[in-house]
């Protein structure tokens, strides 16, 4: 049983150990060096090199090293009947959810404005509402968006939530279906995205979007950046419709150093940094995985094409 790694940058050796000492037999194995192509049975992968995939005829499953599995889905050679498994992991959801606490807090106590105040030296303080006042909305409430909710609610602040499907959370107000949307943007000061990356999502958020948010909103995008239209957060923002954006993703990656958002007054830039990967947690989610297939099992949760996601 050989599990191909395959993960650019990756201090390989930790995730070895931490793989190995849930199943000690595991043959690991870092791309490029594969070894015979025919012993792979497990793959798991973050931008994994397009069409090579089809050369391992055993091949059971599919790990992505990452909640989204985009790509992975971009290769049109993948081997079909191959289920693809998403990393789901309690920890770095937790991590995500703290990286969005912490734009809100800074928007809703205009800590950006004392920011930009600073290198005046303007010592003047800033309006700002209470936190029960502040209309926190959530876009996408899987298990990212249900944790930051719940986060953001315990703070005080007055969330609401959108997704294609009903959720129930106590304490946090929900709107579904497209009918809804435009009723959820116009309530919500400061917009957090955590969709995932699907057909429907791709340029989402645009400057008709942008356009039924409140005049001084805040946009926070924590999941994917093609689900937002640089080019039309920026004229947002620029017309002062949109007060301020804070940028953890981006349509391409690493963002390009003559990008204007880099230099933007308004917009807070973060290199894909809100979740990172933790060898220890991730590698015991992985090899539960391997032991449900090795038991005839399947493996959770897995990527349905249907739903995107």
């Amino acid at each position: 049983m050989a599990l191909l790694f395959s993960y650019a940058g990756a201090n390989t050796e930790t995730w070895h150990l931490e793989l190995e000492k849930h199943i000690p037999d595991l043959d690991f194995r870092v791309f490029p060096d594969v070894g015979d192509p025919a012993e792979i049975e497990y793959a798991a992968l973050w931008m994994h090199p397009l069409g090579d995939l089809r050369r391992y005829p055993n091949l059971k499953m599919i790990l992505s090293l990452g909640a989204g599995v985009e790509h992975i889905i971009r290769d049109p050679d993948l081997p079909e009947g191959v289920p693809i498994v998403r990393l789901v992991d309690d920890l770095v959801v937790r991590d995500m959810a703290m990286h969005a606490v912490h734009w809100v807090i800074h928007f809703h106590r205009n800590y950006h404005l004392y920011q930009q105040d600073q290198p005046q030296k303007l010592w003047r303080r800033h309006p700002h509402l209470a936190p029960n006042r502040r209309r926190i909305g959530l876009l996408g409430m899987g298990a990212m968006g249900a944790v930051t909710a719940k986060f953001i609610r315990d703070l005080g602040f007055s969330v609401a939530g959108w997704a294609r499907d009903p959720v129930n959370i106590e304490g946090v107000e929900f709107f579904h279906g497209d009918d809804h949307f435009e009723e959820f943007l116009q309530r919500t000061d400061i917009l957090i995205n955590v969709l995932p990356l699907t057909p429907d999502t791709v340029g989402l958020l645009n400057s008709a979007r942008f356009a039924q948010l409140p005049a001084g909103a805040c946009v926070i995008n924590i999941s994917r950046g093609p689900i937002l239209v640089e080019e039309d957060l920026v004229a947002a923002l620029d017309s002062g419709h949109l007060e301020a954006a804070a940028l953890d993703v981006f349509c391409s990656e690493p963002l390009a150093t003559d990008s204007p958002l880099w230099s933007h007054p308004k917009v807070f830039v973060t290199p894909h940094i809100a979740g990172i990967n933790y060898a220890h947690s991730a590698a015991k989610l992985m090899t539960d995985n391997i032991k449900r297939v090795r038991s005839g099992e399947l493996p959770f949760p897995i990527y349905d094409p249907v739903r995107g996601y």
